[in-house]
């Protein structure tokens, strides 16, 4: 091609350059109203199921390092509808935000607890079988643990490109989101993203060093 016909193709530059998001994965961060008194009165309950069921059941936590997961039907329990009523709600808003059908609505369809002592966690895990799945924060010590939330799409963790170094990258390019865990706090996320929860590494002793949480899934029924 000669200079005279390059020089007719005019500006080289990107016009009409524009980024559009697809395919979000949504957290919902909800703070729940009168959440001293809740907490307290749910903290009676669940020593109390831990105290009749001592042993539990285990799951993505690990009993050997000091953990307790309760049942899984705590929410047919009338003693948790303070809680499970605020859960309920919080579906509602969601299935509005989204734009479900309105004869449908998300219910729970599993509700339990779990205690995890100094030095338990919770390994990486989902929630097949529902649609949205939860967390509510009823007793959290400094250093109780954060949940970790890992980006779904394989390859986007396996095949990084290079960033600019000692700058924080843009939401678009994370691969892990952390929540550290405060009472009173809600999150409800797809029950396909993959989550874990670090060590609990409160100092402290007895019930005042162990992180208390109900745990939900959210399913659509009508």
């Amino acid at each position: 091609m000669s200079g005279v016909e390059l020089n007719a193709l005019g500006d080289m530059s990107v016009d009409g350059f524009s980024g559009e998001l697809y395919f979000p994965t949504i957290v919902f961060n909800i703070a729940v109203s009168g959440k001293e008194a809740l907490n307290d009165y749910l903290l009676e309950l669940i020593y109390a199921e831990r105290e009749r069921d001592q042993k539990g059941i285990e799951r993505s936590n690990f009993r050997k390092l000091g953990s307790w997961h309760s049942h899984n039907n705590l929410h047919l329990e009338e003693a948790y509808k303070p809680l499970s009523d605020r859960v309920h709600q919080a579906g509602r808003r969601i299935s509005r935000q989204l734009g479900y059908h309105p004869d449908k609505h998300l219910q729970i369809g599993t509700m339990w607890s779990i205690i995890n002592a100094p030095g338990s966690s919770n390994k990486s895990h989902i929630h097949p079988g529902s649609h949205w799945s939860g967390v509510y924060y009823v007793h959290t010590p400094e250093s109780a643990g954060d949940i970790e939330f890992t980006d779904p799409r394989t390859s986007h963790v396996m095949n990084q490109p290079s960033f600019e170094p000692r700058k924080q990258r843009s939401k678009e390019n994370w691969t892990k989101v952390r929540f550290t865990p405060k009472a009173g706090k809600m999150l409800i996320f797809p029950s396909w993203l993959y989550h874990s929860v670090d060590p609990n590494m409160s100092d402290k002793t007895g019930k005042d060093g162990e992180r208390a949480i109900i745990s939900f899934n959210l399913s659509q029924v009508g």
